[in-house]
């Protein structure tokens, strides 16, 4: 397995338009693109990811952001959404890192060593004075809370839907972290 993220772009559009299609939404896991055409995503979804990331036209409310797709050689499994820094709704919420995994490729490790990556990635992206990664999932996807305490997370709190997760970003590439035992994988 070699496991790589890559920014969503022009010259892999039919991938990730085919993966936006096939991706459900489910856990909170919102996915954008779905039930448009071809067309209509060269048209505006490159471009709406890019101003996105550089914090450009953003619709009130939202951050900057910046769209990963996790590879497995020449196919997408998975999806990372990185906001750069957080606001008070996704502080309390949602957090830095949102990520689904195709059905398909689940329970293969992949979002164990996707959020591995993209903790990485988002260490270099938020600013500086923020200690820790704020992840969230919901309490009936337990999965996704074992793929985030693998990744150094650890439950700060809980509501009845929801757990609200922590990643200390100084253990994020420590040979002794969990983050750094977390999978073998080539990058």
């Amino acid at each position: 397995m070699t496991v790589y993220l890559k920014r969503l772009n022009q010259a892999d559009a039919a991938v990730e338009y085919e993966f936006f299609q096939k991706m459900p939404e489910i856990n909170g896991f919102e996915v954008p693109y779905q039930n448009i055409s071809f067309a209509e995503f060269l048209t505006n979804a490159i471009d709406e990811r890019e101003d996105s990331s550089n914090g450009l036209n953003l619709p009130d409310g939202h951050v900057p952001d910046t769209y990963f797709f996790l590879w497995d050689n020449d196919k997408i499994v998975g999806l990372f959404k990185i906001r750069h820094y957080l606001n008070d709704f996704l502080r309390q919420g949602p957090g830095h890192i949102g990520y689904g995994i195709l059905p398909e490729f689940q329970g293969r490790g992949y979002g164990t060593a996707g959020l591995k990556l993209a903790l990485r990635k988002a260490d270099k992206i938020l600013p500086s004075n923020e200690p820790e990664i704020f992840l969230a999932c919901a309490k009936t996807n337990l999965a996704s809370l074992q793929v985030m305490k693998k990744n150094g997370g650890h439950v700060r709190h809980e509501n009845e839907h929801e757990y609200f997760v922590r990643v200390l970003r100084k253990a994020i590439d420590e040979p002794t972290s969990l983050v750094g035992r977390a999978a073998k994988f080539e990058y």
